[in-house]
């Protein structure tokens, strides 16, 4: 193959020489009109995250009364210079974009020069730039001036279309690999959920007592929020202060935020003891419970079950709570479906025998064990594959630059 490895210096050249530059825009949202019966495509973050860096169809259109000027022409670079950067797509077809992308069309006198998909994968390390060259203020953007001096080499178009083939093949090959250890982990993810379902059934035989979370329970909590920029309750904090957001059928044995012994004092919040089993109440997060391997503090959107080991193993109430956790999650009201500290203590509970919910709480552990292992080592093979691929990527778009 030829590529940069082999070849000699090629020109490099600014965006601005390279590219007409525009901004997208969004249209007014107060005027309906703008937004109905659309037939052009406009871009939005959402497009890249739901369908690729190659697009050829928006999941908004907008009317022709709605476009200022021309449209982006086909075969344009969409490339997020605002809130979050480090993302860029081709687009295949005339189409607009909100104000957080920047428009990259080829000049005229380039076309013969570049092929766009070429242009497409330099773009990722446009995309890096992007990330190194940010400003802050009330949300993050690039620096434009450099932005607009940012050089893409153009080397002769039978390299690009080469370099496009390769990395296209090597694409597709990534994709197919990813999408291959991820059918593994959903599989893997399905099957212990069905085990776990399978053991309930066993153990909710017609002579089974039941009870409910709440009478199973030696004390059931909440939490609080100390006054947030209020520095006098998480400064120097040492206290583990449980979020949520942080509860997501896992263990808990560190917490994101930590308060101090001011906020123990003057707020509502107080100490959950280890291996509680903790329920989140309110919004996105409702029903999702986990286990406090750590003494610790929790905000008030946490019911905190403190459950009685003469009664039940707290393991096994952790795997009754995540194995229904739709049906709990069903009680939920208002808008955001929250539920409340009622509504989760009275939710009810098999309770087998002690030995037999430690057997049962066994055998889910151990198959636990071996999905938790395949859910940290599929990522991580993903993860390495994708680096592998960047490498081979970034080698072959690294070129030497002519004299000017």
């Amino acid at each position: 193959m030829t590529n940069a490895t082999n070849l000699k210096a090629v020109q490099f050249v600014e965006i601005e020489q390279l590219f007409h530059v525009r901004n997208g825009y969004t249209p007014p949202k107060s005027n309906p009109e703008l937004w109905e019966g659309g037939t052009i495509p406009w871009f939005r973050m959402d497009d890249i995250r739901a369908n690729g860096r190659v697009l050829e169809y928006a999941t908004q259109l907008i009317p022709p009364e709605a476009a200022k000027g021309r449209l982006f022409p086909a075969n344009s670079l969409l490339v997020a210079t605002s809130a979050t950067i480090g993302e860029h797509a081709l687009v295949t077809v005339p189409h607009l974009s909100n104000q957080r992308f920047t428009s990259l069309a080829i000049r005229q006198e380039f076309r013969d020069q570049v092929e766009p998909r070429f242009l497409h994968y330099y773009a990722f390390v446009l995309d890096e730039w992007c990330v190194k060259n940010t400003t802050v203020s009330s949300f993050a953007s690039v620096d434009m001036a450099g932005f607009r001096r940012f050089r893409f080499p153009i080397p002769p178009i039978e390299v690009q279309r080469e370099i496009v083939r390769v990395l296209d093949q090597f694409t597709q090959l990534e994709a197919e690999l990813e999408a291959e250890l991820e059918a593994e982990l959903e599989a893997r993810i399905a099957q212990y959920s069905y085990l776990r379902t399978a053991a309930f059934s066993a153990v909710c035989t017609p002579d089974v007592n039941w009870s409910t979370l709440g009478d199973i329970s030696s004390r059931v909590s909440t939490g609080a929020t100390p006054k947030a920029r209020d520095s006098r309750y998480y400064s120097n904090g040492t206290i583990p202060w449980l979020r949520t957001g942080e509860v997501a059928f896992n263990e808990i044995w560190k917490t994101e935020l930590f308060i101090n012994e001011t906020a123990l004092r003057e707020t509502p919040v107080t100490w959950a003891r280890e291996n509680c089993v903790v329920v989140a109440i309110s919004g996105a997060t409702a029903a999702r419970c986990a286990i406090a391997k750590i003494p610790l503090t929790t905000n008030q959107h946490c019911c905190n079950l403190e459950i009685d080991p003469a009664i039940a193993d707290y393991r096994f109430v952790f795997h009754w709570v995540s194995a229904n956790y739709e049906s709990l999650r069903a009680l939920g009201r208002g808008a955001r479906g929250d539920l409340n500290m009622q509504l989760i203590k009275s939710f009810p509970i098999p309770l087998p025998p002690l030995a037999l919910q430690t057997k049962l709480v066994q055998r889910l552990s151990s198959f636990e064990s071996l999905t938790k292992d395949l859910s940290i080592g599929l990522p991580a093979e993903i993860a390495a594959r994708r680096r592998q691929y960047e490498y081979y990527r970034d080698k072959l778009l690294t070129f030497e630059e002519a004299p000017a």
